[in-house]
């Protein structure tokens, strides 16, 4: 008695093998069909995908630099699909002119108070931040914790670390400012600084220095001996 065969594996379709394995690992056709979505009638999105990059040689640019009549003219591409191809070759070319964002690197806390200074120092009401820091001490990203009312600004750990560990921070630096125009720091911020540092050491993600700004002065706890 002859053992029925199982049908052969589907091919891993394009949009699948993108999450399972990254957009690099895709072929350019295979990319053009995730873009597509849906194939024609008789053609799946990766045939209607080979047919566009064989009016153009296989070339992306050449695709780009061709009237959007002429996209729409390829069998299986209709306006929301030529739209979609259009926009997604702009996005492209755009991402290529752009410039690589610089980040500011913190190497005192004279840095910390000229990098959040003019925005801190006339606030009527406290403003905690938090910038996550690389391995070379440059930021990151500059978060926005809390805003309180006066000098009663509220802090959690969870809200000071998830945004750092979301970046992969090496370290952060912590700063406020005080609405008083005094930088000295009142009680309530010298515990919840050393709540910040036991949760920091727990985590291994260092607190490298609270920064206090006020008004045109500043106050660091590291300078100051207290963290």
């Amino acid at each position: 008695m002859a053992i029925p065969l199982a049908p052969a594996p589907a091919p891993d379709r394009p949009r699948e093998r993108l999450w399972s394995l990254g957009p690099p690992a895709l072929s350019t056709l295979e990319l053009l069909a995730v873009l597509l979505g849906t194939g024609a009638t008789e053609q799946g999105a990766e045939e209607v995908a080979a047919g566009l990059l064989e009016r153009v040689g296989g070339s992306l640019r050449e695709l780009r630099s061709r009237p959007p009549a002429e996209l729409l003219r390829s069998r299986g591409v209709g306006p929301a699909k030529g739209a979609r191809l259009l926009a997604a070759l702009e996005l492209a070319a755009r991402l290529v002119e752009e410039r690589r964002p610089t980040h500011p690197r913190i190497r005192d806390p004279a840095d910390v108070a000229a990098l959040l200074g003019p925005r801190l120092r006339d606030l009527p009401v406290e403003e905690f931040h938090v910038l996550a820091l690389d391995s070379q001490s440059r930021v990151r990203r500059d978060v926005l914790v809390s805003r309180g009312l006066l000098n009663s600004a509220l802090v959690h750990p969870r809200e000071v670390f998830r945004a750092a560990i979301a970046e992969a921070a090496a370290g952060i630096i912590l700063a406020h400012n005080h609405p008083s125009g005094d930088p000295t720091p009142s009680p309530e911020d010298r515990a919840a600084t050393r709540q910040l540092v036991e949760a920091g050491r727990l985590l291994d993600l260092p607190v490298y220095d609270h920064v206090i700004v006020a008004g045109d002065r500043f106050l660091s706890f590291v300078a100051a001996g207290l963290l």
